[in-house]
């Protein structure tokens, strides 16, 4: 009987034993991750997007006057946008035509990409237009309707954020180990204006995009990049400005759009990326997605209740200018970007 009692205590003793090795080995495991874990919100917490430096780059762009096509504001303003991207190191190339606008006119057009760490298979699309509007056909002043318009926000702004995250990726601050194409697309706003005697015709918007995009797609497989998704920045600074889920990035995007949001979220900039379905809109992302064949989400503003236009108080007018620009929205934009590209 005393024989049995003391096997009973060993096997109570090991079965303690063990009891404590394994709650020994679940937390050794669990404190790996959580120093991981601390690690990676450190490096998160120093993620900063210098909305200073993007409302600069709009400033800049602006200044050379309004990027019409075919002007030589236009022009100069390509030179320096090439120049800036190429500053950071990155490796830029031209995609130049001759493409037809709504009335006939030849227009010059020129796609700008610029392309980080182009030996990385994995990689992300990030593009917006450079040109502006060569009619403010939407101005509450019928006088100005075919006076060329700056295009700050509808334009400069995309563009500004392309070019600080740009800056950031090179100078390793954001850590992103995935490669990262930016393409301005040319000729987005040379659509029919209003005062036009034929009706809009959506093919006459987005030039540079479809131009862009039909050649992505005849390309063979082998000699074009493969994109895990992309994203179009367009009139992303404005002043009170929201971003709604677009109809059409939805139909094509719905995980980018995800993803983006929640990046939003955790960047604390919920309150600008509004979880409710907004307008469908024929932008660049259009051709991206239904030519090219690569999932492409539109980040667009949109003002559901002003009067003037959806697209916000200055769009397609002569008051699309600096004053109107909010480096807190440039703010938003790009640090949820850069916490997106942070991720990978």
């Amino acid at each position: 009987m005393k024989a049995k009692k003391i096997f009973i205590y060993l096997a109570i003793a090991i079965i303690v034993v063990a009891i404590a090795l394994l709650v020994a080995c679940t937390l050794l495991r669990s404190a790996k991750p959580a120093a991981a874990d601390t690690a990676d919100d450190a490096r998160l917490s120093r993620l900063v997007f210098n909305a200073d430096s993007a409302f600069a780059y709009c400033a800049r762009q602006c200044a050379f006057g309004p990027r019409t096509m075919n002007s030589a504001a236009h022009d100069a303003c390509g030179e320096w946008i090439k120049s800036t991207f190429e500053s950071f190191g990155l490796t830029v190339k031209s995609q130049r035509a001759t493409l037809t606008g709504y009335d006939g006119t030849a227009l010059r057009c020129e796609n700008i990409g610029a392309f980080y760490r182009p030996e990385l298979p994995r990689r992300i699309l990030l593009c917006a237009h450079w040109d502006s509007r060569p009619w403010a056909d939407n101005d509450p002043d019928a006088a100005n309707h075919k006076t060329p318009i700056l295009g700050a926000n509808d334009g400069a702004s995309g563009v500004a954020v392309l070019l600080e995250l740009a800056r950031m990726l090179a100078a390793d601050s954001i850590g992103a180990d995935v490669g990262v194409d930016f393409v301005c697309f040319d000729a987005e706003d040379y659509g029919t204006p209003q005062w036009a005697d034929e009706p809009d015709d959506v093919d006459t918007w987005a030039l540079g995009a479809q131009y862009w995009s039909e050649r992505y797609a005849r390309a063979a497989a082998d000699k074009r990049p493969e994109y895990e998704f992309g994203i179009l920045l367009d009139m992303v600074g404005g002043e009170g400005a929201r971003f709604f889920k677009e109809g059409i990035s939805e139909r094509f995007g719905s995980q980018i759009i995800k993803r983006v949001w929640s990046a939003a979220r955790q960047a604390g900039y919920g309150s600008f990326f509004v979880g409710e379905s907004g307008a469908y809109v024929s932008d660049d992302h259009v051709p991206v997605n239904e030519v090219a064949g690569v999932k492409c989400i539109d980040i667009i503003a949109h003002y559901p209740d002003c009067p003037q236009s959806s697209f916000g108080p200055t769009w397609h007018t002569v008051d699309d200018t600096m004053e109107h620009i909010s480096p807190a929205t440039l703010k938003a934009v790009g640090q949820t970007l850069a916490r997106l590209l942070a991720e990978y």
